[in-house]
């Protein structure tokens, strides 16, 4: 029997406009009466996942931060953070890169420097508790445990034809659209779901997974039920094979609707 339900957000159970589909807080209260605890599984701030959530924030998991922060009932169970040489180095690496714009998430705040368009518009659509300030002082001096970069010309023929060699001991994946993330080598969304199944000594086969980048990897491959939405990365598609509806179709939705009715 399914207990635990893992969910990416963008791309996967937000509709194209990002926003919840209608339904997702009925359903989110059907799966909790039936036993099953949902979690978003996002790139996102845990504040703006609290924002998002508010109506079930008692009765949910979150992972926040690409698997850097795990959360449950609204208490902070893990926090991954990177050391600051490390923080310090990627940001140098990333300075180096035109059209590229570093991202410094801290547990409490996300930090930019230059106030480009449209990475400014995404930033504030998508990191409710931001900050502008000098990007060098926060990595000497904050704990950051993520670091996103957008790649205005595309990461793909960008920014990860140089990050992975430039920085070997460090996780560097896409994670939609114009977006890649900066991690610890052990931080993601396999190893968070992981934790969360341990904490709540739930076996792989008693979880489901849903996914539309290669950020949700991981996730997917420590879930027993692991499923992609039809505009998936065909990267993620390929590995995984186990279609929905895409999110403009409410795939993710209706099947998380499918499993409670089942339970």
């Amino acid at each position: 029997m399914i207990r635990l339900i893992a969910s990416d957000l963008d791309g996967t159970l937000l509709t194209p406009e990002g926003e919840l589909p209608e339904g997702a807080f009925r359903i989110i209260r059907k799966l909790h009466s039936k036993g099953i605890l949902f979690c978003p599984a996002s790139g996102r701030q845990l504040t703006a996942l609290g924002r998002m959530f508010a109506p079930v924030w008692d009765k949910i998991a979150v992972i926040a931060e690409n698997g850097a922060i795990v959360a449950c009932r609204g208490e902070v169970l893990r926090c991954e953070t990177l050391p600051r040489l490390a923080v310090q180095r990627a940001l140098c690496e990333v300075r180096k890169l035109p059209g590229a714009h570093a991202l410094l998430c801290t547990p409490d705040c996300a930090y930019y420097e230059d106030d480009a368009q449209p990475f400014l518009r995404f930033v504030r659509a998508s990191y409710v508790d931001n900050a502008r300030r000098d990007l060098g002082e926060v990595a000497a001096r904050e704990d950051v445990c993520k670091i996103a970069v957008y790649d205005g010309g595309g990461p793909e023929r960008g920014c990860m034809r140089v990050l992975p060699q430039a920085l070997p001991d460090l996780r560097i994946i896409l994670s939609g659209g114009n977006w890649l993330d900066i991690s610890e080598k052990r931080t993601d969304k396999g190893a968070a779901l992981r934790f969360l199944r341990a904490h709540l000594g739930l076996a792989r086969g008693e979880c489901a997974a849903f996914g539309d980048h290669m950020n949700d990897y991981e996730m997917l491959l420590e879930s027993g039920h692991p499923f992609v939405t039809q505009n998936a990365y065909p990267a993620l598609k390929e590995r995984i094979g186990v279609p929905v509806p895409s999110n403009a179709e409410n795939g993710a939705l209706l099947a998380m609707e499918r499993i409670a009715e089942e339970a």
